[in-house]
């Protein structure tokens, strides 16, 4: 390796890391590197040297100090300063006109200017800077927390640890983390050299390796970050979306060139039709164009939902399909019991992502589609998120196939299965499947339920295999120490998971009886439930009639109801959770004046865009209830893809029915589905 002159004097180190910040610029930033890799290597190895040779004059923003000696011990939750929202999908010209549209309407003007940046395929990351130093990093969580991973970050170099120019005393910016697509190659290919498994895809590593706990190994892998958002940006001076990348890239961050000014939706157009195909010869992962009205003000009176900024827009390219081969039929079972059937399939890439399974749903659906082991299929993404089975290509068919059979026993715990009068799907009814026993503590520890922090799969995956959790009862009585032996459970994260569990104990009552996955029982009828009954135990003892008088309950919810409470093993689970501290509180009060108040929305088939809990959320944000069942007090069905019988008595009662896109215009605009107007 070529030598570089090593300093012994503070102003030489201080100018030889000046000289890698600026070259560290020229290659991450400017994408026109002056120095060959072994001559940086160089440069750094000299510093390295000289610092080592003189600790006391070490900076906490020198370049070596990227990569930390030491594992982290953990990860610490950060509260974002304002939530990291995600942006609202379109998948059509029409859409993205109905978006324009809407803006217009807002703004009251003829015409709307737009920035139109690529839409990175990477993972999201809130970077702050104190008197131009990096002080912290953040992922973005849900939204609303984050994990402090500033040591992972400050090791990727086109992370500026100092700003150039004159940054405010404050600051916060955030973009993407991602990898090349030749760099994801590379490692894949070391890997198999390894012996070792390959990696799924650029994100996922990315995602992974931001987690990473011993950043000496993130150090090792190549991201790379993008930013495109300046938090707060009118407090800085900044007037424009395209002035606030101006201006992030005059402070030494990474900023994409492909962004583009449009006077309004018709260049908008024009710049999207230059994309069609192009976007694949792209170096990185994008998976669609991001529209962002370019006055701050203008976004400001145009505002935000609870989940999405009306003044953005996340224009997805066109979705792409694939041929491969159908290898075999896995069976899933979840928590309920119910088996669902997963194409395992032969490794095909899709936009950048190598798909090897997909969905089947039940097996009418492989009955009605005729699908094989062994048949050539069309796969398909939808929305460019969820892979499924779109057809079988018959004319390959060498006779050689095989019709799926379903088993007669849970693939698990091998108990018989059975099919109930009227439900597509089998279901193992098997009292201690491990399967469902697993499904039902998460389903207990997720977000929309008790939200216990760190119980994720591996953990419960030990946790059943060894006996100490045989229903969410015994997770109250779990012990530091007895945690600290699981794998990749240490002392800090098992103190952590116990304070977890402990906060779990005082959950408003809503979540829990959402937790507990009594039949029908959905995020929004546990919440009109609780709100009915101050308790569990009045819940319980109110009976059949006082259960039908509550809004969406219907007989056969009634009678799950009662199927539940009479179930001997219902009643110890419950009298095990109290004597661990479970003590619910009450839920917070139903909104008033909401724009949906008093309207009734039923769900079916399969949403791609939200989970069923998430667009039920929504729902209930705008003061509207989701009901079980579709019946003449319906307002509004809402159909996502394989709607079935739910949508056919939609349509027999006269009931309005919205389809995916429908809905998402309605979620944007309330006030025009309440008032009746087309969406």
């Amino acid at each position: 390796m070529r030598s570089a002159h090593v300093p012994t004097t503070r102003e030489e180190i201080e100018r030889l890391r000046a000289a890698i910040r600026r070259h560290d610029f020229l290659y991450y930033v400017e994408a026109r590197p002056e120095v060959t890799d072994l001559e940086y290597d160089a440069l750094m190895r000299a510093l390295q040297e000289a610092e080592a040779a003189h600790p006391e004059w070490v900076t906490p923003d020198s370049p070596s100090q990227r990569v930390a000696e030491m594992p982290s011990p953990g990860f610490v939750s950060v509260e974002h300063s304002t939530p990291m929202l995600s942006l609202a999908n379109a998948y059509s010209e029409e859409e993205l006109l109905e978006f324009d549209a809407r803006a217009r309407k807002g703004l009251e003007v003829e015409s709307v200017p737009y920035v139109v940046e690529l839409k990175i395929d990477g993972v999201a990351i809130a970077l702050r800077y104190r008197n131009g130093s990096l002080a912290l990093g953040i992922t973005r969580g849900d939204g609303r927390v984050g994990d402090d991973v500033t040591r992972n970050l400050r090791t990727i170099r086109g992370v500026p640890l100092s700003l150039a120019g004159q940054p405010p005393p404050e600051l916060e910016v955030r973009g993407e983390a991602y990898m090349l697509r030749e760099d994801f190659a590379r490692l894949n290919r070391q890997r198999e050299e390894r012996g070792e498994p390959a990696f799924m895809n650029p994100r996922n590593l990315t995602a992974g390796t931001l987690k990473t706990l011993d950043a000496r190994e993130v150090a090792g892998r190549p991201l790379r970050v993008f930013l495109y958002t300046v938090v707060d940006a009118p407090a800085h001076g900044l007037r424009s979306q395209w002035e606030a990348l101006e201006w992030m890239r005059g402070l030494g961050f990474p900023v994409s060139r492909e962004a583009r000014l449009a006077s309004g939706v018709e260049d908008v157009k024009a710049i999207a039709e230059s994309w069609r195909g192009r976007y694949r010869k792209l170096p990185f992962d994008a998976d669609g164009l991001v529209i962002k009205v370019n006055e701050f003000a203008a976004q400001t009176v145009l505002g935000t939902t609870a989940k999405s900024p009306r003044w953005g827009l996340a224009y997805k390219f066109e979705t792409e399909s694939a041929v491969t081969r159908l290898l075999a039929i896995d069976l899933q079972v979840g928590r309920t019991g119910v088996i669902t059937p997963v194409a395992r399939l032969e490794p095909v890439l899709i936009l950048g992502t190598t798909v090897s399974r997909a969905t089947l749903h039940n097996q009418e659906e492989i009955k009605r589609r005729d699908i094989r082991v062994g048949d050539w299929v069309v796969i398909e993404k939808g929305g460019d998120v969820i892979p499924k089975v779109v057809s079988v290509v018959t004319e390959r068919r060498t006779g050689e196939e095989v019709p799926f059979v379903f088993p007669e026993r849970c693939p698990v715990c091998h108990t018989p299965l059975i099919q109930e009068e009227g439900d597509v799907a089998l279901r193992c009814d098997g009292v201690e499947c491990a399967a469902q026993t697993r499904g039902k503590i998460l389903h207990w520890a997720s977000r929309g339920a008790l939200d216990i922090a760190g119980l994720g799969d591996a953990i419960v995956e030990q946790l059943v295999e060894r006996g100490w959790v045989k229903d969410v009862a015994d997770l109250y009585r779990l012990e530091a120490a007895q945690l600290e032996t699981l794998e990749r459970m240490g002392e800090k994260s098992a103190e952590n998971l116990v304070r977890g569990i402990d906060a779990s104990r005082r959950r408003p009552l809503d979540r829990v009886l959402f937790g507990l996955g009594m039949r029908h029982v959905g995020a929004t009828l546990a919440t009109t439930l609780a709100r009915r009954f101050p308790s569990y135990e009045a819940l319980a003892a109110a009976g059949h009639d006082a259960w039908l008088e509550v809004p969406d309950v219907g007989p056969k919810v009634a009678d799950a109801l009662a199927r539940y409470f009479a179930d001997p093993q219902a009643q110890d689970l419950w009298r095990r959770l109290r004597e661990g501290g479970l003590d619910p509180v009450l839920p917070a009060a139903a909104p008033r004046g909401a724009p949906w108040e008093g309207r009734s929305f039923v769900l079916t088939g399969t949403l791609t865009r939200w989970t069923r809990t998430e667009a039920a959320a929504e729902i209930a944000a705008r003061g509207g209830k989701v009901g079980a069942a579709v019946s003449k007090k319906t307002d509004y069905v809402v159909a996502g893809e394989e709607a079935g019988s739910k949508l056919d008595k939609a349509n027999e009662l006269g009931v309005r029915v919205l389809d995916e896109d429908a809905f998402a215009r309605a979620l944007e605009d309330p006030a025009s589905l309440a008032n009746g107007k087309p969406s």
